[in-house]
């Protein structure tokens, strides 16, 4: 398979899944309106308490972020195994894995890019620094990729499965949490004036390693789920 047509048949995948959500809008307005109202519940219950609300803000942000991104994977590949689409995907001539990698680059254009862009927004309320706003940035930019990378992984392993949305998130909370603790690591970081260049490595390593891995491995899972 040239690499044009393979570049082509990934771009597919990604129009399509992207023009499929646009017709489903309220379930992208779900995710967002979900991570705006808990990380806006926190000052409102805590208070005014400015050096409080600095140090949670890392842990609420991200937090809200994992929980947000996790309301949409339970949709990452049902309708497709619902309607047929799936099994036709794994018969094409095109390898499985380049068009699971696009189904996973389109539910993070979906839901991590909107919350990475909205995250500096609502981190104004936590009276973060422009530094720290522009690590919590690239914190999400560098883990939310990785937390749908890890994500495919379970809905494909519950893929077909009563409860999946339950069992999924069971699956995936455990692999979250290395991304939770170096990604709200690098906005402490930066906050306490400590430099946030390690943390943010250790993300980009995390995705290094998921693109390699976690594409091969939800394709085991979705032909294992279709047989």
């Amino acid at each position: 398979m040239s690499e044009v047509s393979a570049l082509s048949a990934l771009i597919g995948v990604i129009r399509r899944d992207l023009k499929l959500a646009m017709r489903r809008k309220s379930d992208v307005l779900t995710t967002l309106f979900f991570f705006v109202i808990v990380v806006s519940l926190f000052p409102l219950g805590i208070g005014p308490e400015m050096d409080m609300l600095r140090k949670i803000a890392p842990g609420v942000l991200w937090v809200a972020a994992l929980l947000a991104t996790m309301l949409s994977l339970n949709r990452l590949f049902a309708l497709d195994y619902a309607d047929g689409t799936l099994e036709q995907m794994v018969l094409s001539s095109v390898p499985l894995g380049l068009l699971v990698a696009g189904k996973v680059v389109a539910h993070w254009l979906l839901s991590g890019l909107p919350l990475t862009v909205l995250a500096p927004v609502l981190g104004l309320q936590f009276d973060l620094p422009a530094g720290s706003l522009a690590v919590l940035v690239a914190s999400l930019a560098i883990g939310t990729p990785v937390l749908s990378l890890i994500g495919a992984i379970g809905a494909g392993l519950t893929l077909g499965v009563r409860g999946g949305g339950v069992l999924v998130s069971l699956l995936v909370l455990p692999l979250y949490v290395p991304v939770l603790i170096f990604g709200a690591g690098a906005v402490g970081a930066q906050v306490s004036g400590l430099g946030a260049g390690a943390h943010l490595s250790l993300l980009a390593a995390m995705l290094a390693l998921a693109v390699f891995f976690a594409v091969w491995a939800t394709t085991i899972a979705l032909r294992i789920a279709l047989e």
